[in-house]
């Protein structure tokens, strides 16, 4: 099959990028020929994905000068670089994204002519795409971050669901995902696919270097991604005489993300910054940790979490949906649980419920690291491959071709 994917914004540096790029990667392995259209800055080099040759990735470029004059935007508020954020966009700006990914996608079918669309978000570009190309098979891959801006983009919601339902299957993250777009859309529980999410073997494994004492975040530099509270708790921790090393991987843009970047600078050596790494990168560090935290108060299905544990990290992690229904039951005793705060909006946390919360994230930071290394096991897994992924998402594609 010649599967064309789409991502409205960069295919790097988020979970949607790495899946697009392992999918990608696993449809050619497979004997399949993919094609890639994505949304690039207009002054960076043509992106990589999935090692295919430069021809096959399509951009729709973004910045002064580009498709689009202003930064991509991403589909959470706060991305790991300069991007506009939904619902500050103006009326012109989203008739000017309508207008050119409508003409971008029409293009690039026309010149792939793919057998199927394989759309990544449930948002405006998804909807877009469902419209102008009634008569290509499409999947729309759900990454969570819609369902986000449809709570926090109401003016854009109408749109964006009467396109999403004229997209043929979809395929979700886990259960609760599935009933929450079935019930958003009105539609039938069997054109949706729980197809998970996984994590690269031949990068993240357990090589045995693991030290005790090194406690590592990864994510952007945002307050929804809990990072305040994780300094106040090792902070706390830290007053109270305890010993470790808090590694950070990552970056964010704006205002919120320059404010944590210098209270971290001013935490230094307590804190470390590793900034923005490459999943090599990313596999190395992990290598040599003894914990993961991750204490987000929104996420699909946390990627970071498999990658960690297959990399021999105790865990510890908000109690998400994603991460209490998948990954708890498989990973057991190595994932250590926090009850998040409660929530105003999909991801502002009561303000009344912050103490506690840092002191349970204090707590289970000091159970991890006390604990220190587990080896990894790779039974526990073996869900979380990208080569089970695929084989869902292969399958949905033969339902549609």
């Amino acid at each position: 099959m010649r599967p064309l994917f789409v991502l409205s914004q960069r295919p790097e540096l988020t979970g949607s990028g790495i899946t697009v790029d392992s999918l990608v990667r696993l449809a050619a392995a497979a004997g399949h020929e993919p094609w890639v259209l994505c949304g690039v800055p207009v002054d960076e080099p043509r992106p990589t994905v999935g090692g295919l040759p430069p021809e096959r990735i399509l951009t729709v470029t973004f910045g002064p000068g580009g498709d689009l004059p202003y930064p991509v935007p991403g589909m959470s508020d706060v991305m790991p670089y300069a991007s506009t954020v939904w619902s500050s966009m103006t009326e012109t700006m989203l008739d000017q994204y309508r207008r050119v990914w409508r003409e971008r996608l029409m293009q690039a079918c026309a010149s792939v002519e793919p057998d199927l669309l394989h759309l990544n978000h449930c948002w405006l570009m998804a909807a877009l795409a469902a419209d102008v190309l009634p008569d290509i098979p499409s999947l729309a891959h759900c990454h969570a971050t819609g369902l986000r801006q449809m709570q926090l983009c109401p003016h854009l919601r109408d749109e964006v669901v009467n396109g999403l339902r004229k997209i043929d299957r979809f395929a979700v993250l886990h259960a609760e995902h599935a009933a929450l777009l079935a019930d958003i859309l009105d539609i039938a529980n069997d054109r949706i696919t729980e197809v998970g999410a996984g994590y690269r073997q031949d990068i993240f494994h357990d090589t045995g270097e693991n030290r005790s004492g090194h406690l590592l975040f990864v994510g952007k530099f945002a307050a929804a991604k809990g990072l305040p509270w994780l300094l106040d708790a090792c902070e706390q921790r830290w007053r109270d005489g305890h010993e470790f090393t808090l590694h950070i991987a990552g970056d964010g843009a704006g205002e919120e993300a320059e404010e944590l970047r210098r209270r971290m600078q001013r935490l230094a050596p307590q804190v470390v910054m590793h900034g923005r790494l490459t999943q090599p990168e990313l596999g190395a560090l992990m290598q040599t940790m003894a914990a993961l935290v991750l204490p987000s108060f929104y996420e699909g299905l946390p990627l970071v979490l498999a990658e960690a544990r297959a990399c021999g990290c105790r865990l510890v992690s908000t109690a998400l949906p994603g991460v209490v229904g998948r990954l708890a039951p498989a990973i057991g005793d190595d994932l250590i649980l926090v009850e998040p705060p409660r929530l105003e909006g999909p991801d502002t946390p009561v303000v009344a419920d912050l103490p506690i919360f840092t002191e349970r994230l204090a707590q289970a930071i000091d159970n991890a690291l006390g604990y220190g290394p587990s080896p990894a096991a790779p039974a526990q897994l073996a869900p979380f491959t990208w080569s089970t992924v695929f084989q869902h998402v292969e399958t949905d594609w033969h339902r549609l071709v």
